[in-house]
Parts: structure tokens; sequence; C-alpha cells
């Protein structure tokens, strides 16, 4: 399975001490360049800039496509996440970002977002949502509230 990520998931999944998740769930999982770049910017959290400075070997980084001026909206990590996804023919792209998720869908692309892989763990069985979800409300992490209701509903 092709699964390509922007950078939120990766760090929210990382801030909550979740990042096994994806090669639990996918085995490998690419990024662009400018994915790799915003984990790297020297504003982000220490843990993350860590992380992607020696990355697990199921993380691949590669060059995306030149991308069209169509994605001019979005920030440069979401549209090079669309358009290497496109490139490659992904069967997933993971992004948060409603308009990045819209653009996504747009073209053709198969989209979830961070709460969709935290519902597919707990589906797996492979994490207490409750308790997730507990540790993700405590980040600067936003969704709207139904959101986080029908998720919590539903385990």
């Amino acid at each position: 399975m092709r699964v390509v990520s922007d950078t939120s998931p990766l760090c929210y999944l990382l801030l909550i001490d979740q990042i096994a998740l994806l090669p639990a769930l996918f085995e490998r999982v690419l990024i662009p360049r400018a994915v790799a770049a915003e984990l790297s910017h020297p504003a982000a959290d220490e843990r993350i800039r860590e992380w992607i400075a020696a990355p697990p070997s199921w993380l691949g980084v590669l060059d995306a496509p030149e991308p069209s001026s169509a994605l001019s909206r979005l920030d440069r990590g979401e549209i090079e996440a669309i358009t290497l996804a496109e490139a490659l023919k992904a069967d997933l792209v993971i992004l948060d970002e409603r308009r990045a998720r819209q653009a996504a869908a747009e073209r053709g692309l198969s989209v979830t977002g961070l709460l969709g892989l935290l519902a597919l763990s707990s589906d797996r069985g492979l994490i207490d949502l409750p308790a997730v979800l507990a540790l993700l409300q405590q980040t600067s992490f936003r969704a709207e509230p139904r959101l986080f209701k029908l998720l919590l509903d539903r385990s």
C-alpha cells in the first residue's frame, strides 16, 4: 500500500507517542522533501526535529513533482504531499487541513487525517481510543468537538 503523509499527522503522532501506529498500519509511509523540511524547522518541537534527523526505516523521503498552480492556496508541505500522492498513484494521502483534504479528494485521491488514523488503529485493537484522544486534546491539535464525540461514541 502506497501511503503519503503531510506534516501535521506526523507531528501529532510524535507528540502523543503514537508514531509506531504508522508502520503497524501501513508498513511504509512516504513524505515529500517539503514535509521533511517542515519537520526539521527550528520552530518545530525538539522531539520532532530529533525524529526526522534520524528517520525510521519505514519512512521514505522523496522528491515531489512540480505542482500545478491549482494548489497554490495550500502550504508547501500539503502541495507536495498531494502531488507526490498523485505521481505515485498512492492508495492513501494523510492530510489534516480541510482545504488540503478537499483538494486531494477533488483530484481523486483517497484521504484520511489523524482522527481517521486513530479510528482505524482503534478498530484494529492497536490503541485505547479514549486515552489517546485525551492525550491529543492536551496538544494544540484542533478539530470540531463533534468529531471527537463521534469517535468516542463509536469506541
